[in-house]
């Protein structure tokens, strides 16, 4: 059977009798192609804060199912994606993040403003059927939500206020779209995409693969992992006062009760992955480097309460160091279950009440590697 069969058997089981995925969609080369051809360049993607890109000729690139990306502030009020690749001799434009007053092609100069429109090219005056008005660089479908910036390969993708609309119903008074973002990395690990995901998850590992850092903080029983919607999954976690900036700020009058002190464990389909606490929040958005390595985009910032705090930065910088260090043991958590399940003694095994999100994964990672798209 091809991964997908094996997928579609494993999804075809209810909760109450559930098994982690097959190892071969982990593996299987076949596999990753059918989730970029029916996820990544369907899906919307996102590239990160929207806050990133304030200023007029802010960017940041990409590469999105094999599409090299620039995303913009156009110098309009618009964020705009378009494709990084030249429409003279296909070189790739930008690299990495910067800020730029238009692109120029790195190979002949030819130079684009910031809308895609061609605005100059050397030397082409002789070519009779060049028409400089007639070269735009490719757009990528582009929309901001909550403070989010996504991008789609797909124009005719639904609207994310649509698709996420359960989101916002859910967290909606948490208003993650006033959250400052302060910082931003990337990084490179030695494992499967979906292995980071579900980690992100299921909290049934903290205890364990966490007891140098948040481990002892963890109480399994306070765990709530409701069934998963059709566009994300979730769970939830209740803080207490070890942690200051994990809770509602004095000042916050919106969130009452226990959700003053709820952490929300966001797992949006089909990579962002945002732990939501009403004083920071940090996230992950994960793409595929092969098999078995995954690009991570990690990120993170404060509740607007918390900017102007005298003590915030204290708490951020502690909180920063306390997230590198979890990442630390993630990063070996997650890089063994590759290793194991690439062996062909790897047997998945019944999944725990708390694992219920990794559950809903599977279901919505069947569906879409099943579906037809013409």
């Amino acid at each position: 059977m091809s991964a997908i069969d094996d997928l579609q058997a494993n999804a075809a089981q209810p909760f109450e009798q559930a098994r982690a995925m097959p190892p071969s969609v982990y593996t299987d080369p076949a596999f990753l192609q059918a989730e970029l051809s029916n996820i990544f360049s369907q899906d919307w993607f996102c590239v990160g804060r929207a806050d990133a890109l304030a200023n007029e000729g802010d960017y940041l690139t990409l590469d999105l199912a094999g599409q090299p990306i620039v995303v913009l502030h156009d110098g309009q009020g618009q964020l705009r994606a378009m494709s990084n690749v030249c429409r003279h001799r296909m070189s790739t434009l930008l690299q990495g993040r910067g800020n730029i007053r238009s692109i120029v092609c790195p190979y002949h100069a030819w130079t684009y403003n910031l809308d895609g429109r061609l605005r100059g090219a050397p030397a082409m005056d002789q070519n009779t059927a060049f028409c400089k008005s007639d070269v735009v660089l490719p757009a990528v479908a582009c929309a901001e939500w909550l403070g989010w910036l996504f991008v789609s390969l797909n124009l005719k993708a639904r609207p994310v206020a649509q698709e996420l609309a359960q989101v916002q119903e859910l967290v909606g008074d948490f208003a993650m779209e006033t959250y400052s973002e302060t910082f931003f990395e990337t990084h490179v690990w030695d494992t499967n995409w979906k292995i980071l995901a579900e980690n992100f998850m299921e909290s049934y590992h903290l205890p364990v693969c966490h007891a140098g850092t948040i481990g002892g903080l963890s109480k399994l029983d306070e765990m709530i992992c409701p069934p998963g919607l059709p566009a994300f999954n979730y769970h939830t976690i209740l803080k207490d006062e070890t942690l200051k900036i994990a809770l509602a700020h004095p000042s916050n009058t919106k969130l009452e009760g226990e959700r003053r002190r709820m952490t929300y464990l966001l797992a949006i389909y089909p990579s962002l992955m945002i732990t939501l606490t009403p004083g920071y929040f940090w996230y992950l958005s994960l793409h595929p480097h092969g098999v078995g390595q995954v690009q991570i985009a990690f990120g993170g910032g404060m509740s607007p309460d918390y900017v102007n705090d005298p003590d915030a930065q204290t708490h951020f910088a502690q909180l920063k160091t306390l997230l590198d260090e979890v990442n630390i043991e993630d990063r070996g958590c997650t890089e063994k279950v590759y290793r194991g399940l690439c062996s062909a003694m790897a047997t998945p095994g019944h999944l725990s009440h708390l694992e219920r999100p990794n559950y809903d994964f599977a279901q919505y990672l069947n569906a879409r590697v099943q579906a037809d798209l013409g």
